[in-house]
């Protein structure tokens, strides 16, 4: 055996995956779901207020909301720095010390802000800029897997005739971006997205508001001129960001309802928008979120609108697939190393299923009750890091049981 091979049998000989459950950090954001109506706060299973909102269960070394071993009294972190063989030599290699993922369950109320993330030098930069806003300087491609329920999001650009209908259709909307954008879009110039989108997002406040009070007015009267879901999602979110341009917004975006099953994978610059539901959430080991509507907090409006990919997509070019790898998991591997994201199902009671070994990982249980091979029972909620290369065997104790396991995207020896 080499001595890589070793350091990582010594390590997994002292190392209990009962010893390996974590306690995870709760973000209680306004947009997340009050109380026991969230499913951050059931599977975070802690004292739950009905008037909190939780919206966000983080897992992962991030420092802004790390994860700690319950039976070490220590941070991950910490461990993986004291034990780095607790991940694949590859990960070593190429991400240093830590997680490069950061996993997360969101639980959504009401739309989060207009967004994209930078790719890893943007971020480099806007680090070295305004390191108030932008505490890290990774990069922050994201996937997105519906749970309990569907999803709805605003991701990427329309096709641009879409959008061109849509300004016919709503008067509101070709005043703000004026009448040489309207030309633009209906001839599909190049950057007519681009143009038409950035002069919506700067447009002066009260022309704004005027836009909002006009397009309600006139929504009931004309709504068999528009396109009805998207009337009452503008109604929607009005509601609770009244006179914001990221109304609008719904018609230069894709709406999109992933169900349970589906994944969306959001690369560097891609806009978008959660607007209702919960999910599993995976992506590089960042917080970086650059804003432009939607939202109380920092507006980085310039910033947002010269960095974007302005590509027009139908939504169905943001799905991605999932790859059987044995009776009861399947796969999805992203194009980037910081992460993948595996989908445990067993629906068989009383069933023996070995997770297949792989990089240094977490897992969390969604649904169903079992037991690890070591005695720990496993339940809703338990969350649970893998060391590299661990063979771990669950044993079901329900007719279904679901999880799924964030692990690094690189290749182990």
């Amino acid at each position: 055996m080499s001595s890589d091979g070793s350091r990582i049998k010594a390590v997994l000989l002292c190392t209990s995956v009962f010893q390996m459950e974590l306690k995870c950090s709760v973000q209680n954001y306004a947009w997340g779901k009050l109380g026991s109506s969230s499913s951050v706060a059931r599977l975070h299973k802690q004292n739950i207020s009905e008037k909190v909102p939780y919206a966000e269960l983080w897992m992962g070394t991030h420092r802004s909301g790390p994860s700690f071993l319950k039976e070490l009294d220590m941070s991950l972190y910490d461990f993986i720095a004291q034990n780095p063989t607790a991940l694949s030599p590859e990960e070593i290699e190429t991400f240093g010390i830590g997680l490069p993922f950061l996993f997360k369950v969101l639980s959504v109320a009401k739309a989060l802000s207009i967004q994209a993330h930078p790719n890893k030098k943007h971020a480099e930069l806007l680090h070295q800029l305004k390191p108030e806003h932008y505490k890290d300087a990774n990069h922050k491609p994201e996937m997105t897997v519906p749970i309990f329920g569907d999803f709805e999001a605003l991701c990427g650009f329309r096709p641009v005739e879409e959008v061109a209908e849509f300004v016919d259709k709503v008067p509101s909307l070709s005043m703000l971006i004026g009448d040489s954008n309207v030309s633009l879009l209906k001839v599909s110039a190049p950057n007519a997205v681009k143009e038409s989108f950035s002069t919506l997002m700067t447009c002066p406040p009260n022309d704004v508001k005027a836009a909002c009070e006009g397009f309600l007015l006139n929504s009931d009267v004309e709504e068999s001129k528009k396109d009805d879901i998207l009337v009452d999602l503008f109604k929607r979110i009005y509601k609770d960001f009244p006179d914001d341009v990221g109304c609008f917004c719904i018609y230069f975006m894709n709406f999109i309802h992933l169900k349970e099953g589906e994944a969306m994978f959001l690369g560097p610059n891609v806009p978008h928008a959660y607007l209702y539901g919960d999910c599993i959430e995976c992506m590089a080991c960042s917080d970086n979120v650059v804003r432009a509507g939607l939202t109380p907090k920092f507006k980085d409006v310039e910033v947002l609108c010269e960095m974007l990919d302005y590509e027009s997509k139908s939504k169905g070019s943001y799905l991605v697939q999932w790859e059987r790898e044995d009776l009861f998991t399947e796969v999805c591997k992203p194009p980037v190393p910081d992460f993948a994201l595996a989908r445990i199902k067993i629906d068989k009671i009383n069933t023996e299923y070995q997770l297949l070994p792989r990089t240094g990982s977490i897992v969390i249980i969604i649904t169903g009750e079992g037991v690890i091979d070591e005695g720990k029972n496993l339940e809703q909620g338990t969350i649970l890091f893998i060391p590299a290369f661990k063979k771990l065997k669950i044993h079901s104790k329900s007719g279904l049981f679901l999880a799924y396991q964030a692990f690094t995207n690189v290749q182990s020896a």
